[in-house]
């Protein structure tokens, strides 16, 4: 698996308009997508103007290839004044969970299960 997290920043005030076009990129991406596999889109309430993308794909050439699509390059085009700022980090290997990343019971630990 290939992981692409992308933390996006808008434009004070902005995250209204932004936030209904990223999921229907997210829908887009999944349905029309083979190579792509998860696409989570995540909010604070405490940073209102930034998003956090955690998204998977087979491999790199099938993020090239979602890169590559129309849909992404239209999406692209239609947030561009609406994004202050973009980071991407791009990750080529993924230890994906085992044991180790289930929990069997609750944690109500320090956080009260909220982390």
């Amino acid at each position: 698996m290939y992981a692409v997290c992308v933390t996006f920043t808008t434009h004070p005030g902005r995250m209204a308009v932004f936030l209904p076009l990223m999921r229907a990129q997210a829908e887009t991406s999944l349905a029309r997508e083979p190579g792509c596999h998860r696409f989570d889109i995540c909010t604070a309430a405490d940073a209102p103007d930034t998003l956090f993308l955690y998204e998977l794909y087979s491999c790199r050439a099938a993020f090239d290839a979602h890169l590559a699509s129309a849909h992404f390059r239209a999406f692209d085009a239609s947030v561009a004044g609406l994004v202050a700022a973009k980071e991407v980090r791009l990750f080529d290997t993924v230890l994906e969970g085992g044991a180790w990343g289930r929990r069997t019971k609750p944690d109500h630990g320090p956080s009260g299960g909220q982390g």
